[in-house]
């Protein structure tokens, strides 16, 4: 019911929110490259864009000045992060409806198999989530009594030997990613055995 009903206007406004977000950051790149008059209306206006996408576009520059990679793509690079995010992020909406409509179709029909298959497909998408977090909080620093702290502490059993096999290249963990899709196959087999 509600991967039907409420799910779509959510994907739509989702991806709403990222169109204009990419066309600010498309825009900061233009006046950037365009190095307007700054007296002038073009100028100002692009002070404005520049000022109201600053907090988003100054991590990915610091991240490209230490590579010594020219700082005028961080706009191009945080759209991509911002792709990845809306993507992961109505991808886990969208995954919690799914499991709230299937628990909701095993309690109404009374059926225990399919109860226990949303159970165990929530519980693993709940990783999923966990495991997402864990990945974004690779970008920030927090202590231990925070969010990202208890994230950090319930993936930790479970990232640490898989990224003693395959250990991360310079910031990017490819071990979270492996493990996901490890994470992905396992739902997939869930679903087959118990609702399927």
């Amino acid at each position: 019911m509600l991967s039907t009903l409420i799910y779509p206007w959510i994907y739509l406004v989702g991806w709403g929110i990222f169109g204009v977000f990419l066309g600010m950051m498309l825009l900061r790149i233009v006046l950037s490259y365009a190095d307007p008059n700054p007296f002038g209306r073009i100028g100002r206006f692009g002070y404005k864009v520049r000022k109201v996408t600053e907090k988003w576009v100054y991590p990915a520059s610091r991240f490209l000045a230490t590579f010594r990679i020219n700082t005028l793509f961080a706009p191009l690079l945080t759209a991509v992060l911002a792709l990845v995010f809306t993507y992961f992020a109505l991808q886990i909406v969208g995954n919690t409806f799914f499991v709230i409509d299937g628990l909701s179709a095993g309690i109404l029909t009374g059926n225990p198999r399919l109860f226990i298959g949303f159970v165990i497909y929530g519980l693993l998408s709940l990783l999923v989530l966990l495991i997402f977090l864990r990945f974004i909080s690779q970008w920030f620093v927090f202590g231990q009594g925070t969010f990202f702290g208890f994230v950090a502490r319930v993936t930790d059993p479970i990232l640490i030997p898989v990224r003693r096999l395959i250990p991360p290249i310079g910031m990017f963990d490819i071990s979270a990613m492996l493990l996901l899709l490890l994470i992905s196959f396992l739902q997939s087999i869930v679903m087959r055995v118990f609702v399927y």
